[in-house]
This record gives C-alpha cells, sequence and structure tokens, in this order.
C-alpha cells in the first residue's frame, strides 16, 4: 500500500478576494493554475477584489 501525503505536503495559494490560503485538492489537479477563488461565494464577489491581487 502506498503511503499517504501530510495535507502540509500539497501546494497552497491565498484566494483572489478573502486572502484565505486554498490547498490544492485532487479534483483541481487538471485546472489548479487556474484556480483563483476559494468558494463560489468568492467567485460571485470578485468584482470586490483589488486589480493587483489578479
Amino acid at each position: 500500500m502506498a503511503k499517504q501525503r501530510k495535507k502540509s505536503d500539497f501546494p497552497s495559494k491565498p484566494c483572489a478576494v478573502c486572502g484565505l490560503p486554498m490547498t490544492w485538492r485532487k479534483k483541481w489537479a487538471d485546472c489548479w493554475d487556474e484556480v483563483k477563488y476559494c468558494s463560489d461565494r468568492c467567485r460571485r464577489r470578485k468584482s470586490q477584489a483589488t486589480p493587483a491581487s489578479e
């Protein structure tokens, strides 16, 4: 059986709206570079994001 990876071993980056750290998820494996928002709520509030963070 393969060793399981610790959650701290996965990459993370901040949400463009709220700034909270997002940890890599398996469903984001193919599009991790395009992921900008931590949730649907932040995606809807993207107009409030500062231009420097986009």
